[in-house]
């Protein structure tokens, strides 16, 4: 087992590596949050797409499987988005993950309880406002990153990001291995969190389909950003069904889009008037706008078509940069333990590095 790694992230999450793995909705469920935790890296839960009724049961189901920290991801547009505080409050999770949302009484909520807050951000102004409405550590996320993205590659927007706040921050968006820990370490962040590389062990749930398809995009060129969707930025590994939502009229998008929404609502067991009430929050909502609220439902329909069920034609895969080098499968227990062993070895070099410079110079 590789030494334990020291950093601010590692001492106020309290795991043995500075390594965090992302909530992806539908891939981070108990199994791969569990295996991550004891491999010793900090794991989140995708409480962002667990049913209503069903979030206390996942936070116990970790709990069974690992004695270590965790800690749960949400947003305060999904309709359950008040049971996940509870849960998250009662059974002392370790920290938490957002992007939009919540406000800074929530948060307070958090952090007297001890918790962690440690929101995902991809521009400097968020970071920003993220840490003056109380935020304990910032992970930003490049350009480079799946699912929803901005424009500002990690090695521009790490730096910025440092340089303006004065939390902690933690590097996402293209990091897979342990050259990436090392140079992130070195830019000054207190450790890196990663999605795809943990979508790709054998550990996440995704379907094997799904993971074939990913493992064949070894072109990063076919790993590309779209706002066809839901009227975001998104990066998705290309198939016949992004092509196709990008062929579609705006209407003929946003018909689909209210489909998804009405057989996501039922599953989700809202009524019509919750539906509506939920579209008119997330509409008045800041930086949103009226075609990414109604278009949104596309989004988890889609995705869990491609992970869940592994259907690559007709649903959609997200996925980082990082995708296109990745060959094989590994154990997160593998893949933390190879991070680390690289890591230390890039390290150890930097140091003999800067010894005989300093040697030259006497």
């Amino acid at each position: 087992m590789a030494a334990a790694l020291k950093t601010a992230l590692t001492e106020k999450l309290g795991c043995r590596y500075p390594i965090v793995q992302t909530a992806m909705g539908w891939v981070s469920d108990p199994g791969l949050v569990a295996a991550t935790t004891n491999a010793g890296g900090f794991g989140f839960l995708a409480g962002a797409t667990i049913e209503p009724g069903l979030i206390e049961g996942a936070i116990l189901e970790v709990r069974k499987r690992t004695s270590g920290p965790f800690g749960v991801n949400f947003h305060m547009f999904q309709p359950n988005a008040d049971e996940v505080i509870e849960m998250v409050l009662r059974h002392g999770v370790k920290a938490v993950s957002y992007g939009r949302g919540p406000d800074a009484r929530t948060i307070k909520r958090f952090k007297d309880a001890g918790i962690v807050c440690m929101p995902t951000v991809g521009a400097v102004k968020h970071a920003v406002k993220a840490v003056e409405l109380g935020a304990d550590v910032i992970t930003i996320q490049g350009a480079e990153g799946g699912g929803h993205t901005g424009s500002v590659p990690t090695t521009i927007l790490l730096p910025q990001v440092l340089d303006a706040v004065q939390v902690p921050v933690v590097a996402a968006g293209g990091f897979f291995d342990g050259r990436g820990l090392a140079a992130a370490l070195a830019f000054g962040a207190a450790g890196i969190a990663m999605g795809t590389r943990f979508l790709l062990t054998t550990d996440s749930p995704v379907n094997r389909q799904a993971l074939k398809q990913y493992l064949a995009s070894n072109d990063t060129a076919r790993i590309r950003v779209s706002t066809a969707v839901d009227g975001l930025p998104q990066r998705f590994v290309e198939n016949e069904e992004l092509r196709r939502l990008e062929g579609m009229t705006g209407v003929a998008r946003l018909v689909a889009s209210a489909q998804h929404a009405l057989k996501w609502g039922r599953q989700s067991g809202m009524s019509y008037a919750a539906m509506a009430t939920l579209a008119w929050k997330s509409m008045t909502a800041d930086e949103s706008s009226f075609a990414q609220t109604v278009m949104a439902p596309n989004l988890p329909t889609l995705v869990r078509r491609g992970l869940v069920e592994g259907d690559t034609r007709t649903g959609l895969l997200p996925s980082g940069q990082v995708a296109a080098a990745i060959g094989e499968l590994e154990s997160c227990a593998q893949l933390i333990e190879r991070i680390m062993t690289e890591a230390e070895a890039r390290l150890a070099a930097l140091a003999a590095l800067h010894t005989q410079t300093e040697a030259q110079r006497q």
